[in-house]
């Protein structure tokens, strides 16, 4: 569905909600949401079951929450405004903590 910037993060050990986050960028509502529809096909073809799904309706932002595997899917200024990466990712203060801690 050709997303745009796609990027996973490992949420193992960061928090409980999750093991994976993976977070896409659409070019307008449309794409938003065809990307999210091949996405929900993709994980009831696979044997996943019926993800829950939010935003849809607008496709702003659409999230699907497969259980082990949150997707979310942005248009570009939506996904800046927000910025998952920077909140998940791998420069979280815990993260740096723990990282001097071991090393």
């Amino acid at each position: 569905m050709k997303a745009e910037e796609t990027v996973e993060i490992d949420l193992v050990g960061k928090t409980s909600i999750a093991d994976a986050m993976i977070i896409a960028s659409g070019r307008s509502q449309r794409h938003v949401g065809s990307i999210a529809d091949k996405v929900i096909q993709e994980f009831k073809s696979r044997g996943f079951g019926n993800p829950r799904v939010e935003g849809l309706p607008a496709c702003d932002w659409v999230l699907i929450d497969a259980g082990d595997i949150l997707v979310h899917i942005f248009r570009p200024e939506v996904r800046h405004f927000y910025n998952l990466e920077k909140i998940w990712g791998a420069d979280r203060p815990a993260d740096q903590t723990a990282h001097r801690l071991a090393g």
